[in-house]
């Protein structure tokens, strides 16, 4: 897999999601107090070995527009928060490589290539030429959506939040399993610990 590096926000989101971002109250002040001006580039956070990732501020403002926009608030954006925390620690360049079913996992919400190339009914975002697209904040976490939205309705029955999160971390048929129980676990303390609105 290529090398993918993100220096600022400019280098992985559109123009007008950026402009989304700079719209939502709490990260143009949070933008604002790092020294960031509008109009230039935005500055990327950085964690002790370099790593680009999202603030939890900056990771609610990406969930609660992707919802909005796509999913008619469908879809919790808390959700999306709490899974972010807890598959990639919201690092946009994370990847995860599984021995078991040799598959990679990508970016914030750990999206496999296959499911981006899967139609869940969502095509706002085609991915299918350029998996390196997987690591941008907006197209990652509008996939990780869009799959909750196709898992809360899996069967054709309506899903409980705990199906779609133990779905979420190892597919439909170990939801149930004692395996994800510790993820369904982890993933509501941490939901519970998300700065509130």
């Amino acid at each position: 897999m290529a090398s993918v590096s993100f220096k600022y926000w400019d280098d992985c989101v559109d123009p007008h999601d950026l402009e989304a971002m700079w719209a939502d109250p709490d990260v143009r002040a949070e933008w604002l107090n790092a020294g960031e001006t509008k109009g230039s580039k935005v500055h990327l956070s950085r964690d002790p070995d370099g790593q680009p990732y999202l603030t939890q501020t900056e990771m609610k403002a990406v969930a609660g527009i992707i919802v909005r926009r796509h999913f008619l608030s469908q879809i919790d954006s808390d959700m999306l928060c709490a899974i972010a925390e807890l598959e990639s620690d919201r690092q946009l360049l994370a990847t995860r490589y599984n021995k078991k079913s040799k598959e990679i996992t990508m970016g914030i919400m750990q999206i496999l290539p296959k499911t981006a190339d899967c139609d869940l009914g969502y095509r706002t975002y085609e991915v299918a030429a350029d998996s390196k697209l997987l690591y941008k904040p907006f197209v990652n976490v509008y996939l990780g959506a869009a799959y909750l939205k196709w898992l809360s309705n899996y069967g054709e029955k309506e899903r409980s939040e705990e199906f779609m999160v133990r779905a979420y971390k190892a597919g439909t048929k170990k939801a149930t399993h004692k395996s994800t129980l510790p993820f369904w676990r982890s993933y509501l303390s941490v939901k519970e610990s998300l700065p509130s609105r």
